[in-house]
């Protein structure tokens, strides 16, 4: 089998973006592939993080893996910081990496752009990054678009080490789905829906209450006329809204504007948020009981245990291909 590995930062709330866009495609992917699924939260602490809100998110997203549906009896779910190869590969990949490649990453330029100070830590990430992957040999790897040139950079470095050292790493291509791979927000369709928003009613979290939830959909800003008509270059807002109407009812695009053929968006926009709803809500509920149960900790051990076994041995190997003294153990 192939092997899948994929990352969610445990920073914000979980959003029904990142559900249709990666987590739904996960539980899909963890029936043919060799799959490790991550709560990145190593990369969550290039930002500041306050102690207790990391420790709790990060336990959050992994449930709401296995809430989603992600078996852990197939897959891997476990915390990044777990697996403390993680951190060395990240190292080693940053010798190889030059300034110029970090310095052209676009998230980069986003995140520091306006701010007096920048952290060391958000500059090298996509060396961290690329380490992710690579300490599993990963065949291929699911990135939306905004992800995509760092995956660029993970290849460039396994065939730069690979060309240095010796053919080693696999090169790995991404994996983005045709359908469902960019949410965008509720109050403006040319961003994507995002946890990290400072305005609340511009996503759909995971864990927002049935009502909340019914009310940012009646918010959701639409375009003007009043037909559902799927059109993302004039109607971008409602052609969102459609969007994820057929991703929750699993329905064709073409079937969601025939259903509202002749009718205006206050019907549509009141009839998506019991859609939305009736697949949160069951997530919400496996949530509930997932943590209440304590079954969390350890589906995280055992499965930090199997990814450290495959990652201790890639780093070995690397390490002896870069020249390293291995460790002795003298009795």
């Amino acid at each position: 089998m192939k092997t899948v590995l994929s990352g969610i930062q445990p920073s914000g709330k979980l959003t029904l973006g990142n559900y249709i866009g990666a987590i739904k495609n996960f539980v899909k992917l963890q029936h043919d592939y060799q799959c490790h699924f991550m709560v990145v939260d190593l990369h969550a602490i290039t930002v500041a993080q306050e102690p207790a809100a990391l420790r709790e998110q990060s336990e959050a997203v992994a449930a709401l893996f296995l809430a989603a549906g992600i078996d852990p009896s197939k897959s891997n779910v476990f915390l990044q910081s777990h697996v403390p190869q993680h951190a060395e590969l990240g190292w080693l990949m940053t010798t190889l990496t030059s300034m110029g490649e970090l310095e052209r990453m676009t998230q980069f330029k986003d995140k520091s752009s306006g701010k007096d100070s920048v952290g060391a830590g958000l500059f090298v990430y996509p060396s961290l990054m690329a380490a992710d992957i690579l300490l599993y040999n990963a065949d291929l790897v699911p990135v939306g678009e905004d992800q995509k040139q760092h995956l660029e950079l993970t290849r460039d470095l396994a065939g730069r080490f690979n060309h240095r050292y010796g053919e080693y790493f696999t090169i790995p291509d991404p994996y983005i789905p045709q359908v469902g791979a960019r949410v965008m927000s509720l109050d403006d369709a040319s961003s994507k829906m995002s946890k990290s928003n400072p305005n609340a009613g511009s996503y759909i979290a995971l864990l927002d209450p049935p009502d909340v939830i019914r009310k940012k959909i009646s918010r959701a800003t639409t375009d003007s006329g009043r037909e559902v008509v799927y059109d993302p270059a004039n109607k971008p807002e409602v052609s969102n809204l459609m969007s994820i109407y057929a991703e929750c009812a699993g329905m064709t695009l073409k079937e969601v504007a025939e259903r509202y053929e002749g009718k205006m968006y206050g019907p549509f926009k009141k009839e998506l948020a019991e859609v939305v709803v009736s697949v949160i809500e069951p997530l919400q509920q496996r949530y509930n009981e997932i943590r209440e149960s304590g079954e969390l900790a350890e589906v995280l051990d055992t499965s930090a245990r199997r990814a450290e076994e495959v990652a201790s041995q890639t780093l070995s190997a690397v390490k002896e291909r870069m020249g390293f003294v291995p460790r002795r153990t003298l009795s």
